[in-house]
């Protein structure tokens, strides 16, 4: 095959990763809304969203394949098709997650935990996954850095949230003559909501992945992997 076509295929692929990238950064900002707004229509749109999230998938990852297997690339190239197939993988799981945060939302039958700022959590796991992309499109190494540094505050957060959830079931929720029902539902409330907290740190763990694989595949440097 030509280079010229071979190019073409590796600008190609890039530009369907990237696309696949927004298509997921979508889902998880719907699903951050349906959350916030109680919209169960919304909730179910992500839901029912996630078959094209894995259609994309499936097609770049064959595409991954076909140009190892076809073209045998090696140094650079070869570290771009491979850090691909690494980011889209971490692109899916983000898109399961996002659906995760859907089906929280159907699941939940009240508000609770005002204390719990979701929305700070999940605005600053869509930047990071948006910034990550960035880096992978323009080979922004600074940038990777930045991104697993930042992980740091979003763990700091969820790990605020976690706590708060737990004291508030501790100190305000249930008392002396609650029932077992009451402490059952109140029970799989919290749970639902450390689930949330849990989903959103993975999204930000994924786009330090994301990040060092781009670190990888513009400077064959595995800092950020390990």
């Amino acid at each position: 095959m030509a280079r010229e076509s071979y190019q073409e295929q590796l600008d190609s692929m890039q530009e369907d990763v990237l696309y696949m990238s927004e298509v997921v950064i979508d889902r998880l900002r719907m699903a951050l809304e349906a959350m916030e707004t109680k919209d169960e229509e919304l909730a179910q749109r992500v839901i029912e969203g996630d078959d094209e999230i894995n259609d994309l998938y499936l097609d770049l990852e064959q595409d991954c394949i076909d140009l190892l297997a076809l073209q045998q690339p090696v140094a650079g190239d070869l570290r771009l098709i491979a850090s691909s197939f690494k980011i889209i993988t971490d692109l899916e799981r983000i898109g399961d997650l996002a659906t995760n945060l859907g089906e929280h939302t159907l699941d939940a039958d009240r508000d609770m935990f005002p204390e719990v700022d979701i929305n700070a959590i999940g605005d600053l796991t869509v930047e990071m996954v948006e910034d990550a992309m960035e880096a992978y499109e323009h080979e922004d190494v600074d940038r990777c850095y930045e991104i697993a540094a930042r992980d740091d505050d979003l763990d700091e957060l969820c790990a605020d949230a976690s706590r708060a959830v737990v004291r508030d079931l501790i100190e305000t929720e249930l008392g002396e003559e609650a029932t077992e029902e009451e402490v059952e539902d109140l029970m799989q409330d919290v749970s639902r909501m450390l689930l949330t907290v849990r989903d959103l740190e993975r999204v930000g763990d994924h786009a330090v992945n994301i990040s060092a694989r781009t670190l990888y595949m513009v400077e064959k440097d595995d800092e950020l992997i390990y």
